[in-house]
């Protein structure tokens, strides 16, 4: 949020805030009015309405009955431990953990029979092996073969990849700000938008914050909330001037506000290595 903050502000651009509210752990009011409580905090502010996924569902159901439509979606009975189990086998195309058609010419008869087991259908695209590129703002080309992603989930909520493209298209993004965790799904959206024929974007994924382990920062790492770190002494201004060094614009421990790192803020100094928390830090 803070780069993404950043990098808007110093273009003179909008910089917006939206809540992904489509499962149970992020729908909750509580949650939501913490995450914005924790952005105002550390100084950022954003421009219009919050926007929440949840009141959306009308345009996510349009564009998916318009894929339908032309024959870009087909329903999936796959289990989780199904796709896990498949997308151990080698494919010389497909991503690792991609998705590998199982169920994408699956006869009506044997739809008939999995449904009869009780089996709910997930909803995925019909992407046909298609490679797409897109040029980072700060990892450069990058380019991966489309799976047969999932557009709505077998609760019959969207699905991430499917809602973001929409909401991004309709809030009028220019540049799409997150971490690189995402890159491998980036393909994956701009071929949603363009088969929806919505205007395309850039997109800058910032290396993540990452544990001890070296993989990506989670609760197994200690306290890592803006609540947590408060309950423990470490106020926003601590957290604010962690995450300035953290970008290379701030000493370690310097007291500093975000019109400080503002006017610091360089995007094309930013570290393109992940940065490691510690308890230390």
């Amino acid at each position: 949020a803070l780069v993404a903050w950043l990098l808007a502000r110093s273009a003179g651009s909008r910089f917006v805030l939206r809540m992904e509210d489509l499962d149970p752990v992020t729908s909750s009011r509580a949650h939501q009015t913490g995450q914005e409580r924790d952005l105002t905090a550390l100084g950022l502010d954003w421009d219009g309405e919050v926007v929440r996924q949840s009141a959306r569902m009308h345009l996510y159901d349009e564009a998916i009955d318009r894929l339908t439509a032309e024959g870009r979606t087909y329903p999936c009975y796959c289990t989780r431990r199904e796709i896990a189990e498949a997308a151990q086998a080698p494919h010389e195309q497909l991503p690792e953990g991609a998705y590998t058609g199982t169920c994408r010419d699956l006869s009506d008869s044997a739809r008939v029979v999995l449904e009869a087991n009780g089996r709910r259908p997930a909803l995925r695209l019909r992407a046909d092996g298609v490679e797409v590129a897109f040029t980072d703002r700060w990892r450069g080309k990058v380019a991966g073969v489309v799976d047969d992603v999932v557009l709505r989930r077998n609760d019959d909520m969207p699905a991430y990849n499917l809602a973001v493209v929409v909401d991004d298209a309709e809030q009028g993004i220019e540049e799409v700000v997150r971490g690189d965790d995402l890159v491998s799904s980036t393909p994956r959206q701009i071929f949603i938008g363009r088969l929806l024929g919505l205007p395309e974007m850039s997109y800058a994924h910032i290396s993540m914050a990452v544990g001890p382990s070296g993989k990506r920062l989670a609760k197994r790492d200690g306290a890592v909330t803006m609540t947590d770190l408060a309950a423990a002494g470490r106020p926003e201004s601590w957290v604010r001037s962690l995450l300035g060094h953290s970008l290379g614009l701030a000493a370690i421990g310097e007291d500093v506000d975000t019109a400080t790192l503002l006017r610091r803020f360089n995007p094309d100094a930013l570290p393109r290595e992940p940065w490691m928390w510690t308890a230390s830090n």
